[in-house]
């Protein structure tokens, strides 16, 4: 089992940067898949990018191609997800997941953070 907690979201205006991370437990990290997904109010959960289990392969939602960056170490059982550009479409709750493959959907990760809030003023 992995317990994941993820870290560094806040309030920030449009245009600006935040590095969120996200640390596992265990010693089975890189044996995972990472995801990053979001939630804004009234709206399901979305994806956002994820990575594989050596970090050789990255994938991301168009809404954020090109401004969101995801990156792991597994020597620091960590994920992150540098976020430039950021605009106000962006605030949501952003959970990391871990799961078996690479993916873009929520029922193929096994286990969840309990999220982080990112809020972008405009």
């Amino acid at each position: 089992q992995v317990q994941m907690v993820e870290s560094g979201g806040g309030l920030v205006q449009a245009g600006g940067s935040l590095r969120l991370s996200c640390a596992a437990s265990g010693r089975t990290f890189s044996s995972y898949a990472m995801g990053w997904f979001r939630q804004a109010p009234g709206k399901e959960r979305e994806f956002v990018a994820a990575i594989n289990r050596s970090g050789g392969r990255t994938v991301y939602a168009d809404s954020v191609k090109g401004r969101f960056t995801i990156s792991r170490d597994n020597a620091k059982n960590t994920v992150y997800l540098q976020m430039n550009s950021l605009k106000a479409e962006d605030t949501a709750v952003y959970y990391c997941a871990a799961g078996a493959a690479l993916a873009y959907i929520t029922k193929q990760y096994d286990y969840w953070g309990q999220g982080t809030q990112v809020t972008v003023s405009s």
